[in-house]
Formats: structure tokens, C-alpha cells, sequence
């Protein structure tokens, strides 16, 4: 099995990414990519950086799906 990487994402500069990071922490997850910015935003660093890293058996971990891709039609940009 891989290994269970984090992704944590909120939408504004207010808002903070502690409960997900702690969340994804105690679920395992041994790297989280952590990012501020608009779910419609293409260009999430944090993101592409997290899918370049992914190998075979790795798991992506978030705490919900929108914090990924506001529709399952956004989440293929990245793939």
C-alpha cells in the first residue's frame, strides 16, 4: 500500500486550514499540501504539486470533496 498524502484547501485569507490539517494528520497522512485560494482557481500550486508527486498506490486524502474541485467536472483540469 502508499502512502496517504494530504490536501488542504480553504477559499479565504480568514479562513484557516487548522482543523483539516489536524484532521488529515490524525488519518495518516504522512505529506499535506496546504493552499489558500478559490476552488475555481486552475492555477492551485499546492495542487499540482500534490498530483506530481502521487506514485502507484498512493491515496489522496482530503477532508471533503469540494475542498478538491467545486464538481467532479473540475477535478478532470487536473488529471
Amino acid at each position: 500500500m502508499g502512502r496517504k498524502i494530504g490536501y488542504a484547501r480553504v477559499s479565504t485569507v480568514g479562513q484557516t486550514l487548522d482543523i483539516q490539517v489536524k484532521n488529515l494528520k490524525e488519518f495518516g497522512c504522512v505529506k499535506i499540501y496546504r493552499e489558500k485560494a478559490s476552488g475555481a482557481n486552475a492555477e492551485r500550486s499546492q495542487l499540482k504539486k500534490l498530483i506530481a508527486s502521487v506514485t502507484e498506490g498512493d491515496i489522496v486524502v482530503v477532508t471533503r470533496i469540494d475542498r478538491l474541485a467545486r464538481s467532479t467536472f473540475d477535478l478532470f483540469i487536473y488529471s
